[in-house]
């Protein structure tokens, strides 16, 4: 399997990959971002750093350069992590976020899917990290982050909306953490008091990455995935592993 991983040089994408790198099924990852992906730290003595290959878009905003999509050709699925977070999103321009978490997804999945592969009797897999809170029913606005709420549920619903009508040559699925914690990510009593009282739950990092990759290999289990699905998934198979 060839897998691409969007966004990284972030947190989530870069435990991805590391536990990509040790997964005998994944053949080449990609690791598509505006920066180079460094080689992670502690990948594990089964890992295989040659199976990586950093590949750099420079502009998320325009089509992709025929060198990019060549590198990206033939991928089996991928797993979409750009976004401008909730506690950052107020330090940029509205149309900037809706850009990134939005705009940025739908070309994605829209330029990867179309590409040459070699297994085109297996639907492409494209996974989209949105949020626990995010909303596609705008009848139900959140009140806390509302406007952001919505804008990745719609998000969400147009990527659902673009695997249905691939006539069964894309499937999709939508991964809806809470607060995802790891090392060097721990949240400050503030936070953790503020996420509990709007009810966001707390997930590891190693579990939706297991997770996430579980689900990409095998097949989704749902299109919707809660951040106690992740949660569950992603034990079993951390369990499973040792």
């Amino acid at each position: 399997m060839k897998l691409v991983v969007a966004g990284s040089t972030g947190f989530l994408a870069g435990e991805i990959i590391r536990q990509a790198l040790s997964n005998p099924t994944i053949t080449s990852v990609v690791a598509l971002g505006r920066r180079p992906a460094p080689e992670p730290q502690n990948a594990g003595p089964s890992a295989d750093a040659s199976k990586l290959k950093s590949v750099i878009l420079e502009n998320f905003d325009t089509e992709y350069s025929e060198s990019v999509k060549k590198e990206l050709s033939g991928a089996d699925a991928c797993i979409w992590t750009i976004a401008i977070t909730p506690s950052q999103y107020r330090s940029f321009p509205w149309e900037q976020v809706v850009k990134v978490c939005r705009d940025y997804a739908l070309r994605g999945v829209e330029t990867i899917s179309q590409l040459p592969r070699d297994g085109q009797g297996k639907p492409f897999r494209f996974v989209y990290v949105s949020g626990n809170n995010a909303e596609r029913d705008p009848n139900k606005k959140p009140m806390i982050l509302g406007d952001y709420c919505l804008m990745r549920g719609e998000a969400e619903a147009r990527i659902l909306e673009y695997a249905s009508k691939s006539n069964g040559t894309v499937e999709a699925c939508i991964a809806k953490p809470g607060v995802i914690n790891g090392p060097g990510k721990e949240s400050t009593l503030f936070k953790r008091a503020f996420f509990s009282l709007i009810g966001v739950p707390k997930i590891h990092v190693s579990e939706i990455s297991a997770a996430l990759l579980s689900q990409v290999v095998n097949g989704f289990e749902k299109d919707t995935l809660m951040s106690e699905d992740l949660s569950r998934i992603g034990q079993k198979v951390l369990a499973e592993k040792k």
